[in-house]
């Protein structure tokens, strides 16, 4: 006998298959309640990671010209490297593809009038100390390596399934990762912060979410590959 009452699975499995990315859809006029996204990011720190440790920090920009700025860095870094990929799509035919292009531009020019904007952050300089004491040795590549990722990433998700329990809707974003400082400085955090996502957080507009396209998953899975043995 299980000990745990089992989950209601419809609502799990319909949560799981709708939960995806929202950029045209965000709701930009329609303020989010503070204590949802700490419910929100509550639960999200549940999720596993290396030693328990929790070294991570959740940024929350609800004022206006904070997210302005964040905003106008993430546009200047994301612009230029979609707008020639937009190009070869049309060129190419591919209709689709350049769908998600622009929906990816129009976030870029309207991120900073997104309600919330959520940066989980990863203490690169704590996990390293603690590598080391944990080995015995100094460990600094002052780098965010797998496992690192690996102990803030399931809580990104779970944080995006959490918002999406509850009406809202966002998009995992990492362009500006192609200048951390100049986000870092604007926010004033420190540089050794890697900054593994924003997440533009707010309601969301027209009707309730349907499952993506996806391919059979049949055609992906492979048992016991040859080798293995």
């Amino acid at each position: 006998m299980a000990a745990d009452p089992p989950f209601d699975l419809a609502g799990v499995d319909r949560l799981l298959t709708t939960t995806k990315s929202v950029r045209r859809r965000l709701d930009l006029s329609r303020p989010v309640a503070r204590e949802t996204v700490v419910e929100c990011i509550r639960l999200a720190t549940y999720a596993p990671n290396a030693s328990n440790a929790q070294e991570w920090h959740w940024l929350v920009i609800d004022d206006p010209e904070v997210r302005a700025a964040v905003g106008e860095q993430y546009r200047k870094v994301t612009v230029p490297a979609v707008q020639p990929m937009l190009e070869r799509k049309l060129a190419d035919g591919d209709e689709a593809g350049a769908r998600i292009s622009r929906s990816i531009l129009y976030l870029a020019d309207h991120m900073g009038e997104v309600p919330v904007l959520v940066i989980p952050c990863y203490d690169v300089e704590a996990a390293h100390d603690r590598y080391g004491r944990l080995r015995g040795e100094q460990f600094a590549p002052q780098r965010m390596e797998s496992g690192m990722y690996a102990s803030i990433y399931p809580a990104v998700w779970s944080f995006l399934l959490a918002i999406r329990s509850r009406g809202l809707g966002s998009v995992l974003t990492t362009a500006h990762q192609q200048d951390q400082p100049a986000m870092a400085d604007i926010l004033g955090i420190p540089h050794s912060w890697d900054q593994t996502a924003i997440l533009p957080v707010a309601h969301t507009t027209g009707g309730d979410f349907v499952p993506s396209p996806r391919e059979p998953v049949d055609d992906s899975i492979i048992w016991n590959p040859r080798g293995a043995r």
